[in-house]
């Protein structure tokens, strides 16, 4: 058994407590625990941890679900359990937002070392890509654009009018966080002024407009993968905005759309398409061409085949575009009915028909003919 103390219990709520209650109570503790509060007592750091440890699986929907039907033994040791946290930076790191300045509410207070702004990366950008089927199974390197911003060369990115310089923020005297108060407990977060940067632009750039960055159309060469699939998406690494404080760029993530196509309906790797043939063939059996990715292959249809009988080519189907096993073909045999037939074709299948003792419509007559019968009985009768 765990000795681990119940998640609930350390955080002091009950099993009903909503996630605004959980988050309320996580946010008391750590702030009653916080390293910079305590400095030295080892007994509060494991209060910290311990409380971290109970949020990070109580805020989760899905863990707390798995917690609340097996307990620890449902979030300990697997991808994504509780307990992932090595060390106090861990914490700051996944739940630094939480107390409203980066991992550090006592940072400027106490001489913490968790009051060091961290890095951002880069909005991610998306574009979309349409290729036909064809495509699709053999995969094909083409070329996208999409949309994203760089660096300003007229300011240098700083956003200010070329040659002037930035001015300290008399906001927050240049040091980009504020100490907000309430009560005895003081808070550090990011000055509202100026955004956390510690300056700010008198005169904006004409260029960037003040922003530092300005917008580019980028051609981006991109690999899709034979058996790219409908929705699928596919990521460009880096390739999205730059970062606004030195962090890495974020990345481009492109929208797969296949069209559909005129014989092939895709279930998974799977091709299904429905091929007619005669009822002769269907009877007597045959060799018919049937369309393939590659091309038109021939398929023996044996004799005695049922209308919406199902034949397997194997392989003949999509590619896994994870690498996997290839697909199926799997072709749906549908018997037509001529609509329209010549005599001598009538004359076959009637004497076909006599043969099988089937109860077939009699030969069609003309309306007139069907009039004058109505019209003046047969006198024998």
């Amino acid at each position: 058994m765990s000795d681990k103390r119940d998640y609930y219990g350390v955080l002091g709520v009950e099993r009903t407590a909503s996630d605004q209650e959980i988050a309320d109570a996580y946010r008391r503790l750590a702030i009653e625990n916080h390293p910079d509060k305590n400095p030295g007592d080892d007994v509060a750091v494991a209060r910290f941890k311990e409380a971290a440890e109970a949020f990070e699986v109580l805020h989760d929907r899905d863990k707390r679900s798995r917690y609340d039907r097996f307990g620890h033994a449902g979030v300990d040791g697997g991808a994504g359990g509780g307990g992932q946290f090595r060390d106090i930076n861990d914490i700051f790191e996944a739940f630094g937002d939480i107390f409203g300045g980066g991992g550090s509410i006592f940072g400027d207070i106490f001489g913490g070392s968790q009051g060091r702004r961290r890095v951002r990366k880069g909005a991610d950008v998306h574009c979309e890509l349409t290729i036909d089927l064809l495509k699709a199974s053999r995969g094909v390197t083409t070329a996208i654009e999409f949309p994203r911003h760089k660096k300003c060369t007229t300011c240098n990115s700083t956003g200010a009018k070329d040659g002037t310089a930035l001015e300290e923020c008399g906001y927050c005297g240049g040091r980009g966080q504020v100490i907000q108060s309430s009560g005895i407990l003081r808070v550090q977060t990011a000055c509202p002024s100026c955004g956390g940067k510690g300056r700010v632009i008198r005169q904006n750039c004409e260029s960037c407009r003040g922003e530092g960055y300005v917008q580019e159309q980028v051609e981006q060469e991109i690999k899709i993968p034979a058996g790219i699939d409908d929705q699928m998406r596919i990521r460009i690494s880096g390739q999205g905005e730059p970062s606004p404080n030195g962090g890495p760029p974020g990345d481009c993530y492109c929208h797969i759309h296949v069209q559909p196509h005129v014989l092939f309906h895709r279930d998974g790797n799977d091709l299904i398409t429905p091929v007619p043939i005669t009822y002769s063939q269907a009877a007597l059996g045959a060799t018919i061409e049937v369309p393939t990715l590659v091309g038109v292959e021939e398929m023996e249809v044996p004799p005695g085949t049922q209308p919406g009988e199902v034949f397997t080519l194997r392989r003949k189907g999509m590619p896994d575009p994870r690498g996997g096993r290839v697909g199926d073909l799997k072709i749906h045999v549908k018997i037509e009915v001529p609509d329209r037939l010549d005599e001598r074709q009538e004359e076959l299948l009637r004497e076909l028909a006599e043969l099988e003792h089937a109860n077939v419509s009699p030969h069609r007559r003309s309306f007139l003919e069907k009039l004058r019968d109505y019209f003046v009985p047969n006198e024998d009768e």
